[in-house]
């Protein structure tokens, strides 16, 4: 049975060589503070319109320990989504990390207790708390549509969403992947890509 403690092994890198870039989070969304430990796990998937983080506040008592949780602000800059309680109290009830199409504030604090956040960025305003929407409900961040239980894993190399439903499939082939680059010397690997590189050379009508 695959459980998305299998993908911690996994690079980014490798899993968007078997995904494509329709599974990569765009660019913006990046880790905020230095070298981070590669974060993986559940989405636990929270909307949140322009300037109001309330249901991210919510989502932090109500995820399972191990989640991560993938907030949509609906493009919003200006306002902070979390802070240094909100993570410190993500942190003490096992949440794995943040990745939030939006911006925090309290970046000192939140690289000084190590909670892992990718992020569009830091601004010292926070939000306000008025809208209610419903959790677990499929989002867009960076670009790609998140649905719960769809599992991310990220570093400084990005963030690569696997659906649910592929998860086996996808395990499968990441994993036959690294099994091949495993046994491949530089030597094999360099031979190999000079032959290929040359073919398509040839095909394109390349001539020296």
């Amino acid at each position: 049975m695959t459980t998305t403690d299998d993908f911690a092994e996994l690079s980014p890198t490798t899993l968007a060589d078997v995904l494509g870039a329709d599974q990569v989070m765009d660019l913006g969304i990046r880790p905020l503070y230095g070298p981070m430990a590669r974060l993986s796990g559940p989405a636990f998937t929270v909307s949140c319109p322009p300037g109001d983080n309330l249901m991210l506040h919510a989502a932090i008592h109500r995820a399972e320990p191990g989640s991560v949780i993938v907030v949509d602000a609906g493009g919003d800059l200006r306002y902070a989504l979390a802070g240094g309680n909100v993570c410190a109290v993500a942190q003490r009830r096992g949440i794995a990390g943040f990745v939030l199409d939006g911006v925090i504030r309290d970046l000192a604090e939140i690289r000084a207790m190590g909670f892992p956040v990718l992020a569009r960025g830091v601004v010292p305003v926070p939000g306000g708390k008025a809208v209610a929407r419903p959790l677990g409900e499929p989002v867009v961040c960076g670009g790609v549509t998140v649905h719960a239980g769809d599992v991310l894993v990220a570093d400084e190399e990005g963030v690569v969403v696997t659906p649910r439903r592929r998860a086996a499939e996808v395990l499968s082939a990441a994993r036959a992947k690294v099994a091949k680059e495993a046994a491949q010397t530089l030597d094999d690997w360099q031979a190999d890509h000079r032959a290929r590189v040359e073919a398509l050379l040839a095909k394109a009508g390349y001539a020296e």
